[in-house]
């Protein structure tokens, strides 16, 4: 299944998806006692991570990760951990338990076994927000990187893998498309009139290597909401 919402502003936007995202984890959170979040870097999301951190949930219950990190420590600008650490887990939200994906190993391709199992203990997510890149990409599950068609391979077995984009600076671990599927649902969060030019372009054709995210696009295994603004006030 597949849903198209659109706004006007980025602001009517945040107000939606955070009242969508917190009757997702509600609802969890009331069926099984616990609920799972899975959330991205970038501007795109800071003003919905901003007021996600407000909103009133049973917090203490809520575990929070990434779908994707820079090989980065947790301080740096361009970690993801950290804009979550600054942006999302503050204010009513500060109760959440974080996992993050980086760790002590030196590099990403060293570091993906223990990421993945720690990963793969999670169980089931609750629901996962995805960006997207003008590129296509969507996590860190880059066109031509090569370790894509791991990355896409549904019974790699894999969490999360190492990933090396061919035009974009670090090394990264990027949950799988296997994993990411293993979610009540999928939201793709995009702002701007290029990334909609590049959402039009995904959904017409069919060849995930050249733009990965039509490999989120075209499964049927869970649904997957798209929210999208022409707004980049992020």
């Amino acid at each position: 299944m597949l849903e198209q919402y659109e706004f006007i502003t980025a602001d009517l936007l945040d107000q939606a998806l955070v009242a969508d995202v917190v009757a997702t984890l509600a609802a969890d959170i009331k069926r099984q006692g616990s609920a799972i979040l899975v959330v991205s870097g970038g501007r795109t999301p800071l003003g919905f991570l901003q007021l996600l951190s407000h909103q009133s949930l049973d917090w203490s219950k809520v575990t929070v990760t990434l779908a994707d990190e820079r090989w980065v420590g947790s301080e740096n600008a361009d970690s993801n951990e950290k804009l979550v650490r600054d942006n999302l887990l503050v204010n009513a939200a500060s109760a959440a338990k974080f996992v993050g994906l980086k760790n002590a190993a030196l590099t990403a391709a060293e570091g993906e076994t223990a990421a993945s199992e720690l990963l793969g203990s999670l169980g089931k997510f609750s629901v996962v927000i995805l960006g997207m890149g003008e590129d296509g990409h969507t996590a860190s599950l880059f066109p031509s990187a090569a370790n894509l068609a791991r990355g896409l391979d549904l019974d790699s077995g894999q969490a999360c893998i190492a990933m090396t984009p061919l035009h974009a600076p670090y090394e990264r671990l990027s949950l799988t498309l296997s994993r990411l599927l293993a979610s009540g649902r999928i939201i793709l969060h995009l702002a701007g009139e290029k990334k909609r030019r590049v959402l039009a372009t995904a959904l017409a054709g069919d060849d995930v290597q050249a733009l990965p995210v039509r490999a989120i696009l075209r499964q049927e295994q869970t649904p997957v909401s798209i929210y999208i603004t022409p707004d980049l006030r992020n």
